[in-house]
């Protein structure tokens, strides 16, 4: 991996590689955020040190860093969409960046469908809060397509909350 992709300030380059023990705290806390101040996403439970550990080591093949200057700027991961066999070939994904409208999303989303794709994964599959307009953007920009939203399936901050799948095939043929 260790591709270094141009962000959209020409001062910046971003490092899109794979991630290791030492970046947990800071993708703990772009994580934590999300689940702390947001309804990006339903769970209300912070994400530990040791959880992403776990993650990190279940995922050594599907776990993604955005590097600027040095520090962890954002993180994709992804892993099995459902169980059982028929699903083998489909992931869902989880993506966070630091800052928007750098280029940092669309470097790890890149790198990241390369790689699944590679790794025998046929579909990519996001599951988005409702409310969560530029991650439908984002989504869009980088091709994928609305697959459906169910209502009310979710709950945080004293609401209920729709959520929207959108998903890509993994090749950009």
């Amino acid at each position: 991996l260790g591709r270094i992709h141009h962000t959209a300030r020409p001062c910046n380059l971003v490092l899109i590689r794979a991630a290791i023990p030492a970046d947990v705290p800071a993708v703990a806390a772009l994580w934590n955020a999300m689940i702390g101040d947001t309804t990006a996403t339903f769970t209300s439970t912070l994400k530990t040190e040791d959880d992403l550990h776990a993650l990190l080591t279940a995922r050594s093949d599907a776990f993604l860093v955005a590097q600027i200057d040095g520090a962890v700027a954002g993180f994709i991961t992804w892993g099995p969409f459902r169980n059982g066999d028929g699903y083998a070939h489909t992931a869902e994904h989880s993506i966070i960046t630091a800052r928007s409208g750098q280029g940092i999303g669309k470097a790890l989303m890149q790198a990241a469908l390369a790689q699944a794709h590679a790794q025998g994964i046929h579909m990519m599959v996001a599951c988005i809060g409702g409310e969560n307009e530029r991650a439908v953007a984002f989504h869009t920009q980088m091709g994928f397509a609305m697959a459906g939203q169910l209502p009310q399936v979710g709950r945080k901050m004293d609401r209920w909350h729709d959520l929207i799948l959108m998903s890509r095939v993994t090749s950009s043929s």
